[in-house]
């Protein structure tokens, strides 16, 4: 799948969205990838989800023991992930604001994880995901997002595999430029900022 064929699925989903957006980063940007919508049909979802274990070598794939996401916004695509691996997926949740493993779920110990997220902007989110991983036995070999909006900015401490890197500006809240200051703010994300 190429990059265009990726926005396509964006586009076709209404997942693509122009305005003031308050990402979960808690920088602020003039565009927003909802990738919710995006993920809401399965179908596409799978084909997202095939494209993206594609962008993993080879022998990396027969690594993977287990598929871990963050909740809520790699739920889906981690799902879907573990499906295209042949492999189990589990998320992990911050239910105290540290993220963890609950529900049942474990890992092996040494389990060898693949991360997925939705998107990456800053790598907090899968940095404090990896720590949950550490802490539960699991050692993260490799992380992968269907976007990487860090503009490779992004260190994980693992190889990281993005389905597209797309360099949207965002900003500091004392860098809001007059004009996206002048639009009210929504605030799509899943997590406090």
């Amino acid at each position: 799948m190429q990059d265009e064929d990726v926005l396509a699925e964006f586009r076709g989903a209404a997942a693509l969205l122009e305005g003031h957006f308050l990402l979960s980063s808690g920088r602020h940007s003039g565009y927003y990838l909802q990738c919710a919508r995006v993920l809401m049909d399965p179908m596409r979802a799978q084909r997202l989800a095939v494209a993206l274990a594609a962008k993993l070598p080879r022998e990396l794939r027969r690594e993977i023991d287990v598929v871990v996401s963050p909740a809520m916004g790699g739920v889906i695509i981690g799902h879907e992930m573990g499906r295209a691996l042949g492999v189990e997926a589990l998320f992990v949740e911050r239910p105290t604001g540290v993220f963890e493993l609950r529900r049942g779920f474990a890992l092996a110990p040494g389990a060898r994880v693949l991360l997925v997220e939705d998107v990456v902007t800053t790598g907090l989110s899968s940095r404090e995901a990896i720590a949950a991983v550490a802490a539960a036995g699991g050692k993260v070999i490799a992380a992968a997002a269907l976007v990487d909006r860090s503009a490779g900015s992004a260190d994980l401490g693992v190889p990281f595999f993005p389905l597209i890197a797309l360099n949207f500006p965002t900003y500091a809240a004392g860098e809001v430029p007059a004009d996206l200051a002048a639009v009210p703010i929504t605030k799509p994300g899943s997590r406090a900022a």
